[in-house]
């Protein structure tokens, strides 16, 4: 399985029977797989989402946006109960080019990729266990 470091944006190959012993990047040593959200760039998104081989939910968000600060914990929760899916934000004010290229046109969007392509979006904001059946539904 490869995975994409969140740090320095390596690619490393990961057995995936090893994906729950806290795999580290080789160049940076930086945690692989992490129980929280990382955040991206209009840099990191792109190598990010279609080297990274596990299914991948991202947030769009803003920092002046309510809903967004208050899915903000809900969507870490859920990051920590499902380590099958990386967990990803984007800031949309920091990061336009990703957000006008994916289209995002309210806030919170979460968007799950599989290779690197869009499967499912979702808009508004959920609770953890709202955003854990969402996912399940899309078979993840």
């Amino acid at each position: 399985m490869q995975l994409i470091c969140p740090q320095c944006g390596t690619a490393n190959r990961v057995p995936e029977e090893r994906l729950n012993d806290g795999p580290l990047c080789g160049r940076c040593k930086h945690e692989l797989m992490a129980a929280h959200p990382v955040a991206l760039t209009d840099a990191s998104f792109p190598a990010f989402i279609a080297g990274t081989g596990l299914p991948v939910l991202v947030d769009f968000w803003a920092d002046w946006c309510g809903p967004c600060k208050a899915m903000a914990p809900q969507f870490e929760r859920a990051a920590s109960q499902l380590p099958t899916v990386r967990f990803a934000k984007l800031d949309t004010d920091a990061n336009p080019k990703t957000s006008v290229g994916h289209r995002i046109r309210s806030i919170p969007t979460l968007i799950l990729f599989r290779g690197g392509h869009e499967v499912a979006r979702q808009s508004g904001a959920m609770s953890a266990q709202d955003l854990l059946r969402w996912l399940q539904a899309q078979g993840s």
